[in-house]
């Protein structure tokens, strides 16, 4: 189970180039929004990367909006975790359950998941806030993260399971987000 003071999200290359050929690109945007909102508004940090955003372009307006004090790392290997400066901001938030929410799923997503999960952490992608170009790419990633024990979740399924209790203090806050 999820745990909010053991719990960071880390977003994985949402990028305009690579955003705009996204299969149900409105749909992953949408969750995506809604993730990042509960859970800035639980106080879960967020790690964000860049896939060469020189060729790829920055973090989409849409979120980058909603990041202001997020700024993309840039990486160049497709697995954040060959990236000394992801591997240091996910460190220095001193949590080992890493949610994952980007593009594409059977790319950066599926190197990233896997590689975190040999590191040690728990790791669960978010499901309905990954994609891929074509969404049997996206299918087929999400069961072979599956297969080698990593949890596949939704936006709605992790923040509640964040919230623990419909008494917990932010319960109407990221219910309106949810909405």
């Amino acid at each position: 189970m999820l745990e909010i003071d053991n719990t960071v999200l880390l977003l994985i290359d949402m990028q305009d180039r690579l955003f705009r050929a996204m299969h149900e690109k409105e749909d992953l945007l949408e969750n995506v929004r809604r993730l990042i909102l509960g859970v800035r508004a639980l106080g879960i940090p967020i790690v964000m990367s860049e896939q060469y955003p020189e060729g790829i372009g920055k973090t989409i307006p849409e979120v980058a909006s909603i990041l202001p004090d997020t700024a993309g790392i840039r990486k160049m290997n497709f697995s954040c975790c060959a990236n000394r400066q992801c591997n240091e901001a996910l460190a220095f938030t001193e949590r080992n359950q890493v949610l994952i929410a980007g593009i594409e799923a059977h790319v950066c997503v599926y190197q990233t998941a896997m590689d975190l999960q040999e590191g040690g952490y728990q790791v669960q992608v978010v499901a309905d806030a990954v994609s891929s170009r074509a969404r049997h790419n996206r299918d087929i990633a999400l069961q072979k993260m599956r297969d080698s024990g990593i949890e596949i979740t939704s936006v709605e399924i992790a923040l509640f399971e964040l919230l623990k209790t419909a008494e917990a203090p932010k319960f109407r806050e990221i219910s309106k987000i949810l909405k």
